[in-house]
């Protein structure tokens, strides 16, 4: 007998992993490196990861072409969630949600509260949301903040997530 939620937590998922930042290179990109790294440590696969400026027409050009790309099933950035005049990332990618995941943002300031980050916690702008089948989660660029987010919120819904967004696909 099935239930509503039961779903194959074996599956391997494919993820692109977006750095965005004006200061990051392929040699100091630690924060996409640790994305790649527990994704691929939970099991999944990651289809490609990029680095690019804090440019909104840079950002959705990425997004864009990955979104449109059937064997993708979610997208993960890591900078410009700050309050910094730069930081653009949630201004350019929540237009693109058909569904904001609101939780997302609140269990992140919630947790970084209480893990030592104190009242600084409500300058980040973390966001998640959903385009049609995809899940994107914008994470800051902060290390800790990153390896808070992938280990409590993140890695632990990825299955459920993308059954909910293709149980009607027969997926």
């Amino acid at each position: 007998m099935s239930t509503e939620h039961e779903f194959d937590e074996q599956k391997q998922l494919i993820y692109c992993v977006l750095t965005i930042s004006d200061t990051r290179t392929i040699s100091n990109d630690k924060g996409g490196w640790t994305i790649r790294t527990k994704l691929e440590t939970a099991g999944h696969k990651i289809f490609e990861t990029w680095i690019c400026q804090d440019d909104k027409m840079e950002i959705e050009s990425i997004i864009e072409e990955w979104l449109r790309n059937p064997n993708v099933h979610g997208i993960i950035t890591t900078g410009g969630t700050g309050i910094g005049f730069r930081d653009v990332t949630p201004e350019t990618l929540e237009p693109y949600f058909t569904k904001k995941m609101d939780g997302f943002g609140q269990l992140f300031t919630m947790l970084s509260y209480t893990e030592d980050v104190g009242s600084k916690a409500l300058l980040s702008r973390a966001t998640a949301g959903i385009v049609k089948d995809k899940v994107i989660f914008a994470l800051p660029g902060s290390l800790k903040a990153i390896e808070l987010a992938m280990e409590k919120l993140v890695l632990p819904e990825l299955h459920h997530i993308h059954h909910e967004l293709t149980k009607h696909l027969g997926d």
